[in-house]
């Protein structure tokens, strides 16, 4: 546990619960076709991962390059995850004979600019066709979604405000740009591009009506918990874990697009809150829980969030001061609730499944067993945080699942593609303890 020094956030969080643009479907997209057409900006390399995340869902994906978005992805990677000759020139005698700007336009089923750059965007609402990209977002009839990213002053500044208000009264649709940090040092505002499991739940809300394995949770109420707590010691301190809440989010966003009703019980973190999801923003432990008792009764309760043990018995109503030959303070520390254990002996509210998160540094399946019993919850998911796995706040992670029958031991993989292969282990686990009663 890490005791933070910085100004606290508590005044801008909402206490309320919210609701990001629910998905009509966010289902069935296999066998559709979507058209990408990437900009020119740093934010291009996301489009890989979208590739990647719309080929294991059966999209066909057909890729248009501008000559700026070449400086920053290269035609042979995105080639080979498209399995697609990727397009770059109006003028390429070869490829107009084989496809043609007309028809690339209108085979798909919806066409998506991302990073949608304000240079980019200009020229869509200026009705240009100098490139292929420009040609062909002026020749289709389809549906047209811009994920726009650029400098945070760019997107504020009044001519991009009009190209977009220009586009959108055209029937652009946009998604984004997220808040944070951006690649040049000290930027920071509106302006990151949406992240692909945004895009891709965007693009499903558009193309598929949830159904099949995409609809196994139709019906079904899933709570979800992310993020850390922070635990105040002062106005301007507090005590808090480091979780960057990705993982948590993932799961929401891949319980919702499995049909779920999805609740999200979130602790202070960066992120954007997810498409389809019912988001209730907290602070501290004792809101968490609250917040969390106030969901039920639900299906499935996933406690994702890294919750601090413990918090300072009285916080200090102003910032404790420090001065020369003074004692370092002391703080008394109490211990928080333990929410997973709350949930898990629950008599008549207690969820068919209830499942936690255990974060270890060692010994990591054996503590993850020992948390099983002594917690009460029917699973648990394992992971290495310790220092060099990068685990903490990186996008990427290694899992062991244990239940009462034994451990799974998963490989390293994105965080996205473990929030959808727990899903579909709770669909499974879901529909069995249904079946038995």
């Amino acid at each position: 546990m890490t005791v933070v020094a910085g100004l606290a956030r508590r005044a801008s969080r909402a206490r309320n619960a919210t609701t990001r643009s629910a998905p009509k479907g966010n289902g069935n997209v296999n066998g559709k076709r979507i058209l990408l057409i990437i900009g020119g900006g740093i934010a291009a390399y996301k489009c890989l991962e979208l590739i990647r995340r719309l080929r294991e869902r059966g999209v066909a994906v057909r890729v248009v390059l501008t000559r700026a978005a070449t400086e920053f992805v290269t035609p042979l990677s995105v080639g080979a995850l498209t399995n697609e000759r990727v397009l770059t020139s109006l003028f390429d005698l070869s490829d107009e004979q084989e496809i043609g700007h007309i028809r690339l336009s209108r085979e798909a089923d919806l066409l998506v600019v991302a990073p949608a750059t304000a240079d980019l965007l200009a020229r869509m609402a200026g009705g240009h066709a100098d490139d292929l990209a420009t040609t062909v977002l002026l020749a289709t009839d389809k549906p047209v979604l811009a994920v726009p990213a650029m400098n945070p002053h760019m997107w504020t500044h009044a001519a991009t405000r009009r190209n977009v208000d220009r586009l959108a009264a055209d029937g652009i649709e946009f998604l984004g740009p997220n808040e944070g940090e951006m690649a040049e040092g000290g930027e920071v505002g509106l302006g990151r591009m949406a992240e692909p499991h945004e895009i891709l739940a965007a693009i499903a809300e558009r193309l598929g009506g949830a159904s099949g394995a995409s609809a196994a949770l139709a019906g079904r109420r899933v709570v979800v918990t992310s993020g850390p707590t922070h635990e105040p010691i002062d106005p301007v301190r507090y005590i808090a874990n480091r979780s960057s809440g990705k993982q948590g989010h993932a799961i929401a966003t891949a319980a919702a697009a499995m049909g779920a009703e999805t609740v999200m019980v979130s602790g202070p973190t960066n992120l954007t809150d997810p498409a389809g999801v019912a988001t209730v923003h907290v602070e501290t432990a004792r809101e968490m829980l609250e917040a969390v008792e106030a969901a039920l009764p639900a299906d499935v309760v996933v406690c994702a969030a890294a919750v601090a043990d413990w918090r300072v018995a009285d916080a200090a109503g102003s910032k404790i001061k420090k001065s020369k030959g003074k004692p370092v303070p002391k703080l008394d520390l109490v211990q928080n609730p333990d929410i997973l254990r709350t949930v898990a002996e629950l008599d008549a509210k207690r969820p068919p499944l209830v499942i936690g998160f255990a974060a270890e540094t060692d010994n990591v399946v054996a503590n993850a067993k020992k948390k099983l019993r002594t917690k009460g919850c029917d699973w648990i998911v394992a992971n290495d945080v310790s220092a060099g796995t990068g685990v903490m706040g990186g996008d990427r992670n290694s899992v062991h699942l244990v239940t009462a029958k034994g451990v799974e031991d998963w490989p390293r993989m994105s965080k996205d593609e473990v929030a959808r292969r727990l899903m579909e282990r709770i669909s499974k686990g879901v529909a069995k303890l249904r079946g038995a009663k």
